[in-house]
């Protein structure tokens, strides 16, 4: 993340590593949106896991439909 402005010592970041950081966790934040993962409402790992990739699937097909 960018250091404020009035921070004595400035870090340099990377613009391309930055945005990929952000997409990173506007996944996450859209991923929350379901019930189901949120809640970790299945009690077993593989159960949660192909929740989570359903819910994935149905973001990127929203997605690549959006620029298409």
């Amino acid at each position: 993340m960018p250091t404020q402005k009035d921070r004595k010592v400035q870090r340099s970041i990377d613009p391309a590593i930055y945005r990929q950081r952000n997409q990173v966790e506007r996944f996450f934040c859209k991923l929350k949106h379901f019930r189901r993962v949120a809640t970790r409402f299945d009690k077993l790992a593989r159960n949660f896991l192909a929740a989570v990739l359903l819910a994935s699937t149905r973001l990127w097909l929203r997605a690549y439909e959006s620029t298409t």
